[in-house]
């Protein structure tokens, strides 16, 4: 099994910047057949949505909205994935969650998420 552990997360005035990290656990069988991991959020009554997220040969891919404004990266030694936001707007306020994907074994684990909120 996998485990995600997301932080940093908090309170930040717009055009501000925070990074999040998510940390995975659990054994060598199941971390080794993480092939992609994401960052996903959920605003109040939204339907959760895709952030960003990053294979494990480094491909990313970006919801249009944090478009050259977000980075996705990801440490394969330390099993950790990053996101780096900037220039943070009011309408990115929500819970933050990182998914791990275990392609081969067709299971994706989910982290308990961490709130970003966006406000003056």
């Amino acid at each position: 099994q996998v485990q995600l552990v997301e932080s940093g997360g908090g309170l930040v005035q717009p055009g501000g910047s925070l990074r999040l990290s998510c940390a995975a656990s659990g054994g060598n069988f199941w971390l080794s057949r993480i092939n992609r991991m994401g960052w996903y959020r959920q605003a109040p009554e939204k339907q959760r949505e895709l952030v960003a997220r990053i294979t494990s040969d480094g491909s990313t891919n970006y919801a249009d909205s944090v478009e050259d404004r977000f980075t996705i990266s990801r440490d394969n030694a330390k099993n950790m994935v990053y996101l780096q936001m900037n220039s943070l707007k009011p309408e990115d306020t929500a819970v933050y969650y990182c998914k791990a994907d275990l392609l081969s074994l067709g299971r994706e684990y989910w982290g308990q998420g961490t709130q970003v909120t966006v406000s003056s």
